[in-house]
């Protein structure tokens, strides 16, 4: 009798802790969610994309905060979610695309008749987003950040190409944007034409899971 109560009473324990331990794990809030802060947990494998802020352009200027030099009203960049955990902390990305719509691109560089096409090279780059909304973007060991801009110009056709050891960035979630400002590359071949250093401005939302948005918790 004393075994079989002894057994009884473990048994009715064990009932009321176990389930009590399950909520707590599903708790966990990781770095990115969908659909609200603390929402539903992006997928580690999960591709995000966003374009450009509706009425934004993104610009390559020869000066930081210029006004000189090249803009696009068309852009959107591509990553694959590497790694997503529980926040506080930092969310893994592999940046495999960003890419430039030449034919919305345009440049008020004296001598430059118009903008053949903005290509970004040495892909994929490694983005972080921590739980306090700061990105980073950096390129595989060894290499850089390089884009490279066409130019027709009065000259004929020109490349400009620009490297830069990485950049840096912020994510905000009320318009679930990620924003770069006056990121500097500086020239690594071209033209007398192309500026000596560019600086890269853009703001891109929203960022979406899908046809979800995402939120930094």
């Amino acid at each position: 009798m004393r075994t079989r109560t002894l057994l009884t009473l473990t048994a009715a324990v064990a009932a009321l802790v176990l389930p009590a331990a399950v909520p707590a794990a599903a708790a966990d809030t990781p770095v990115l969610t969908t659909g609200a802060a603390g929402g539903t947990p992006v997928a580690v494998g999960d591709t995000l994309t966003a374009p450009l802020a509706s009425g934004t352009s993104a610009t390559f200027r020869s000066s930081a905060g210029g006004s000189s030099g090249v803009s696009c009203t068309s852009s959107q960049f591509t990553v694959t979610v590497t790694d997503n955990p529980t926040a506080p902390g930092t969310a893994t990305e592999s940046l495999t695309a960003h890419t430039f719509d030449s034919a919305s691109c345009s440049s008020n560089v004296t001598g430059v008749l118009g903008v053949t096409g903005i290509q970004v090279a040495n892909l994929p780059y490694t983005t972080t987003v921590s739980s306090e909304g700061a990105v980073a973007v950096t390129p595989p060991s060894g290499s850089t950040v390089r884009t490279t801009v066409s130019l027709r110009t009065l000259l004929g056709s020109i490349n400009c190409v620009y490297e830069a050891p990485g950049l840096s960035g912020s994510a905000a979630n009320d318009d679930n944007s990620i924003a770069f400002a006056d990121q500097r590359f500086t020239k690594v071949s071209g033209s007398g034409l192309c500026f000596a250093d560019g600086y890269f401005t853009a703001t891109y939302a929203p960022v979406t899971d899908g046809s979800a948005t995402v939120f930094v918790n």
